[in-house]
């Protein structure tokens, strides 16, 4: 099997000839700045560069070589942008290794060495690095004290939001001139030069744009006692995500094989709302967006969702989405064997394939491998399952436990 068909093979819940893997495809399932300079000296290949597209997060674009060497299956359409060095800028990371930004990502040092982006009046703070963080975290929430009487400012609103402002490739270059004809190019071409499967984010975030606008103690609030705000602010988030989905199947439907969704609905302890709730308010337009995918593209639907969400899945599973990320196995009533049992032949498990925080991190290459082998045992029956870490690989993760993992998928697959 190519790259591509052993994907979309488990996506159909066929047995595929190897688990497939993902590294880096979503900025949910990728590896952090630091950890991948880290791991490049480690395999003696640090005259890669470190290009750090997803700037929030921090995150870097695994080189191809990385991507073959480790026997990655998938790939995220927006490596195809800011592929010319002057695209990039040089920076120091706090590991002291060196890297690059997107040229037109221009954060400010702080004399404590912390970093602070600011808004275009240069006094309205954005967003906010400690000093030896790896993260930056919003600190400007525009509807923070109360809503708008109407949306017509909801997109200068979104645009001051550091998710928006400072979006990841191909969505940096969204506002240019023939954005959406270069997007298809640039994507006929690489469908036509790999084998591996292909995603596009679409974003199309709901709950979280909630949190994103209003602060997420306030929306937590507000989705108990104030729906009638609520869904006004939905409302006129899905006739801009509706908008945007339009162009995303129009230009990429057909050679897309993936359309990822994302919006965390879910804690360690629970999800952030009931099933009851989560009905009224969000899997209605969920559905939607799903049902639109479904009637004008050939893509799957992928859902990003972060926590304890398997009391919502039967909704979300009925609401079109098809696969799920990154399988939180460390909250309530998201164990392996569960999971694998109640939903395994209603979706596709992309994630889960070993703990992030306290396995990958701080356990022994041995006991890394361990743990990849017993899930993969779970998980791979019967397809419905891409390989992937519970969420991205964090800075403190060694780069002989990265190794490791990659190991314990090889000899698993070298077994089938």
């Amino acid at each position: 099997m190519t790259s591509r068909e052993r994907v979309l093979a488990a996506i159909r819940h066929e047995q595929p000839d190897k688990v497939p893997v993902d590294l880096g495809a979503t900025p949910s399932s990728g590896i952090s700045a630091v950890a991948y300079s880290n791991l490049l000296k480690y395999l003696k290949k640090d005259d890669l560069p470190v290009l750090i597209y997803d700037v929030v997060q921090q995150l870097a674009q695994p080189d191809d070589a990385i991507l073959e060497l480790f026997g990655i299956d998938v790939i995220d359409i927006g490596r195809t942008f800011n592929d010319r060095p002057e695209d990039w800028k040089p920076i120091v990371m706090f590991n002291g290794h060196k890297a690059f930004y997107p040229v037109w990502f221009d954060p400010v040092r702080q004399d404590d060495g912390s970093y602070v982006t600011y808004d275009d009046d240069g006094e309205r703070q954005l967003a906010f690095m400690p000093n030896g963080s790896n993260y930056f975290d919003q600190t400007y929430f525009p509807y923070q004290d109360g809503y708008p009487d109407g949306y017509e400012g909801l997109d200068e609103a979104m645009s001051k939001v550091l998710w928006a402002r400072y979006a990841h490739s191909p969505w940096d270059h969204a506002g240019e001139e023939g954005f959406w004809e270069k997007l298809r190019e640039k994507t006929l071409k690489l469908r036509q030069s790999t084998d591996k499967a292909l995603m596009a984010m679409a974003g199309c975030n709901l709950f979280e744009w909630g949190t994103f606008l209003r602060r997420m103690d306030n929306f937590l609030m507000d989705i108990m006692m104030d729906h009638y705000n609520v869904e006004k602010l939905l409302d006129a988030l899905m006739e801009r995500h509706l908008t945007t989905l339009e162009k995303v199947c129009k230009y990429l439907g057909d050679i897309v094989d993936i359309i990822r969704f994302g919006d965390d609905l879910g804690m360690t302890q629970g999800p952030f709302m009931d099933a009851e709730l989560y009905r009224k308010l969000f899997k209605p337009r969920h559905k939607m967006l799903c049902d639109y995918v479904k009637e004008h593209s050939s893509a799957h639907t992928y859902i990003h969702s972060c926590g304890s969400i398997s009391l919502l899945m039967p909704d979300m599973i009925d609401a079109g989405f098809e696969i799920f990320n990154p399988v939180q196995t460390n909250a309530y009533m998201m164990e392996p064997d569960y999971l694998k049992k109640e939903f395994g032949d209603a979706c596709t498990f992309w994630g889960g394939g070993i703990e992030t925080a306290g396995v990958l991190n701080n356990a022994s290459p041995e006991k890394v491998k361990e743990q990849v082998l017993e899930r993969l045992e779970i998980f791979s029956k019967g397809g419905g399952f891409v390989f992937n870490t519970v969420h991205n690989i964090l800075p403190d993760v060694p780069p002989e436990n990265i190794v490791a993992m990659y190991e314990a998928i090889r000899e698993f697959n070298d077994r089938q």
